[in-house]
């Protein structure tokens, strides 16, 4: 049933995300909305607060502020900032337009070191000097990879910027995790509250302009905040804030993957004095409740998985009228119609073909199929929709919304962003496209399972897969049996050397301090992933610390995986991370520094060919793994 566009919704992004391309949220909503018959828009105002800081008003500003610090309390940072001041006024339209794409001859200029003034951050090229003090980034770039190089120079002339503005302006600011400890795991809305309490700073004036503007723009009875991590948080609460104060009749929900995993629980009034409804999961049965209610046609008592507060007690009350989830094949096509594809910046933080792609390029972001197949690992959120649901669409009906967003933005890149994507379902998809003999670019999420094999790996690279990510988590069978992984070290370097050999490039996600995991378990898998790099199965790889959750099997099972949980405090807000000990009592942190080190290295090349052990800064053990244990299992496979 199609509901008539009687309300318009604007869907916004929060900042911070992505610079290079739209978090893909808004995207889907509004495609959908407008499916069903919505008067639905979006803006990402991520990109719009960045463009406004740094432009030359919003230096100007940023150096006023300079102006009024103690020169004891100035960083490095700030320091060359204001002693270079008029040449980053000089700079900053130019280099932005050329992080867009729109001036590329400007590389030239860029690479002559002589355009951009240099802060902080370019002593890191100095790491890269060679012996005759010859050029940092030759090894990187060679002598033709202009825009390249000059696109990573630019990139840390913004990132020096970022830093001026988290000393000088705002400490929590960061281009990804802006002010994310305000509600990353917060039990208490307090410092979130009080932080929503202080003056506005640069940063919180920028975004309430905005904010206000956008409103204006498009006039909605219905504005949703999607926030998808504990750093998009706090800006969503400002961007709220500034709605409720001048536009009380406006309807303002909050959803987004940090609603669904950590607010499901919810019991804080304050968090209404902001927000109208919070609402949880899959957003289109919600959302179609909650636009029903807006128009007179459902009662309050029948929305769907939404929290919101009693006028009368002010109690927090959550209300789910069961109805089924519309299902993934019938979500409709994600729309950018609204963004300004052509103003996101393309950025070269990594020196490494694969970890680029994270920052680098506009990517149509797509997903394949809703959940996880697997949905084993006991690491995951197994319990909650967006792993448990696993609901698929048909190739055909994948490749139609592929045709159609290239059709609207002209652009053949596509990250489909899938918990894992399945291999039956991508089998069928690089079929579909090479039917229709569609010329994309994708790259996407995996299990490293079996059912990849070189001829599959083949396929997937003829209908144009370019990389691949994937688990490799702790790079210990016995580890990876206890988190029900279904993998082994062996299966994932025939699976990543296939995919290699097929001209693909692959990423690792890589974990330590996952429960019982010792030293030597920690040095072995150090060794498996040199060899991994050695034999050219995986380019990248990273590092995280494992986090257990109340929403995992370790967080609900503690006693099959030999850990006992830390008591929580009371929570009215945000719930998921939860602390543990480990009776194998390792100190993880000082191990995970040197993982991070070597993965770093690894990934330039570095290092290939040393004792694993050189990494960590105290004595470990020697590898139990032989040094061609990789190698021997690629020849017998």
């Amino acid at each position: 049933m199609s509901l008539a566009p009687a309300l318009r919704v604007l869907s916004l992004i929060p900042p911070m995300t992505q610079l290079n391309t739209p978090y893909p949220s808004t995207a889907y909503l509004t495609g959908f909305l407008r499916s069903r018959g919505v008067d639905a828009v979006q803006e990402d105002l991520a990109l719009a607060l960045v463009l406004q800081l740094f432009s030359p008003a919003g230096l100007a500003a940023i150096h006023e502020r300079v102006l009024a610090m103690p020169m004891e309390k100035r960083s490095a940072a700030v320091n060359a900032f204001a002693d270079q001041f008029d040449r980053y006024l000089g700079t900053i339209t130019p280099t932005i337009a050329f992080l867009q794409g729109k001036d590329p001859t400007l590389a030239h200029r860029i690479n002559g070191r002589h355009f951009l003034p240099e802060g902080p951050r370019f002593q890191t090229l100095e790491v890269f000097i060679d012996e005759e003090g010859g050029d940092p980034l030759a090894w990187a770039f060679g002598a033709l990879g202009l825009q390249d190089r000059a696109r990573h120079l630019a990139t840390l002339y913004l990132n020096d910027l970022a830093d001026v503005l988290r000393d000088a302006v705002d400490s929590r600011f960061e281009f990804v995790r802006y002010a994310e400890q305000l509600a990353q795991s917060q039990p208490s809305f307090e410092p979130m509250a009080e932080a929503l309490a202080q003056p506005l700073n640069l940063v919180d004036r920028t975004l309430r302009e905005l904010t206000l503007q956008a409103v204006a723009r498009h006039q909605p009875r219905l504005v949703l905040i999607s926030a998808p991590f504990p750093g998009n948080v706090y800006a969503a609460f400002r961007m709220a804030q500034a709605i409720r104060l001048e536009h009380p009749d406006i309807t303002v929900a909050l959803g987004g993957g940090f609603v669904n995993t950590e607010l499901r629980e919810l019991n804080e009034p304050r968090v209404f004095d902001f927000f109208d409804v919070v609402t949880l999961d899959a957003g289109e049965r919600p959302l179609l409740a909650l636009i029903e209610h807006l128009q007179g046609k459902r009662s309050r008592q029948r929305l769907v998985r939404s929290f919101v507060r009693e006028a009368d007690s002010q109690a927090v009350r959550y209300i789910n009228f069961v109805e089924p989830d519309v299902p993934f094949s019938e979500v409709g096509t994600p729309t950018w119609d609204g963004l300004p594809l052509d103003r996101y910046l393309s950025l070269l933080d990594m020196l490494n073909p694969m970890n680029r792609l994270w920052s680098d390029g506009r990517w149509n972001k797509l997903t394949v199929a809703h959940g996880c197949y697997w949905k084993k690992c006991s690491f995951c959120d197994v319990s909650l929709d967006y792993i448990s649901r696993y609901e698929g669409a048909s190739a055909a009906t994948l490749v139609d919304r592929i045709e159609a967003i290239v059709q609207e933005t002209g652009q053949t890149g596509f990250h489909f962003v899938d918990e894992a994507a399945p291999p039956k379902a991508l089998k069928a998809l690089a079929i579909e496209l090479q039917r229709r003999n569609l010329g994309i670019s994708w790259w996407g999420n995996i299990r490293f399972e079996k059912s990849f094999t070189p001829e599959l790996c083949e396929l997937l690279a003829d209908s144009g897969c370019i990389a691949i990510s994937g688990g490799l988590e702790v790079a210990s069978d016995r580890l990876l049996n206890l988190m029900k992984k279904g993998v082994s070290v062996e299966q994932v370097a025939r699976v990543t050397r296939g995919f290699a050999d097929a001209g693909i490039l692959v990423h690792a996600y890589l974990m330590y301090g996952f429960p019982t995991q010792t030293v030597q378990d920690t040095v072995d898998a150090l060794e498996y992933v040199r060899q991994l790099f050695e034999q050219g199965c995986i380019q990248s790889g990273f590092f995280h610390r494992f986090a257990c959750t109340v929403h995992s099997p370790v967080g609900q099972n503690p006693q099959d995986y030999g850990v006992i949980l830390q008591p929580l405090p009371p929570v009215s807000f945000a719930k998921n991370d939860i602390g543990f000990v480990d009776p194998t009592g390792v100190d993880h942190d000082e191990l995970g520094q040197a993982l991070k080190k070597a993965i770093y290295n690894f990934m330039h090349g570095i290092g290939l060919e040393e004792d694993v052990r050189r990494w960590f800064s105290r004595k470990v053990p020697r590898p139990t793994v032989r040094r061609d244990h990789i190698a021997r299992a690629l020849q017998a496979r």
